[in-house]
């Protein structure tokens, strides 16, 4: 698996859709699955839910495991851990703009769930691990170099992690960690 896939206007038309959105957040997260064992999860049929792994498959976002399944039972993996959307490169026909505001509103929607379940479960969890969590904010003014080795830097370090984490064998004691970053540059008033 790599780490970071950029898609292109054609294939983040293609991620724009809710159930897709979810399927690969589930072979992420979670690891490979059928086509079944989703649908069953998210309460679908089991022909939408094959149907929409195809469509990710067909734009490079997952692929069948061939070492697991049969003939008749496919399974599904997640070809990248991440996502990064190049607003830039994505914003030039209606359509692509109208799948990039979807899928930023779904993301941020999925990293509000992810932080309210954390604090709503925080009492469960040792004080060393609430004292290794993060969840921080700066405000700076940083150059347009500056900004993009922010973004580079923090790529590099998470990217090193995942990198171990997925050559390490699973251990249901060691939890899942999601990992969200955004720098945005805004516009502040002239002083």
């Amino acid at each position: 698996m790599t780490d970071t896939v950029r898609p292109d206007p054609r294939s983040l038309r293609a991620l724009a859709h809710p159930l897709r959105l979810q399927l690969l957040g589930a072979l992420r997260l979670d690891g490979p699955a059928t086509a079944s064992a989703l649908a069953r999860r998210f309460d679908e049929t089991s022909g939408a839910t094959s149907y929409h792994l195809r469509q990710l498959a067909r734009h490079g976002f997952v692929a069948e495991d061939p070492g697991r399944g049969t003939a008749r039972e496919r399974w599904w993996r997640a070809v990248h851990q991440s996502t990064a959307l190049d607003v830039s490169r994505t914003l030039g026909e209606p359509d692509t703009a109208e799948a990039l505001d979807y899928i930023l509103r779904e993301q941020l929607a999925i990293e509000t769930r992810a932080v309210r379940a954390w604090w709503a479960g925080r009492g469960e969890w040792p004080a060393e691990w609430l004292d290794a969590s993060d969840s921080s904010d700066w405000s700076m003014r940083l150059t347009l170099d500056e900004l993009a080795a922010l973004g580079r830097d923090v790529h590099d370090v998470v990217g090193r992690l995942a990198e171990a984490a997925r050559d390490r064998p699973r251990d249901p004691q060691t939890p899942v960690v999601r990992v969200f970053f955004r720098a945005l540059p805004e516009r502040t008033p002239d002083p």
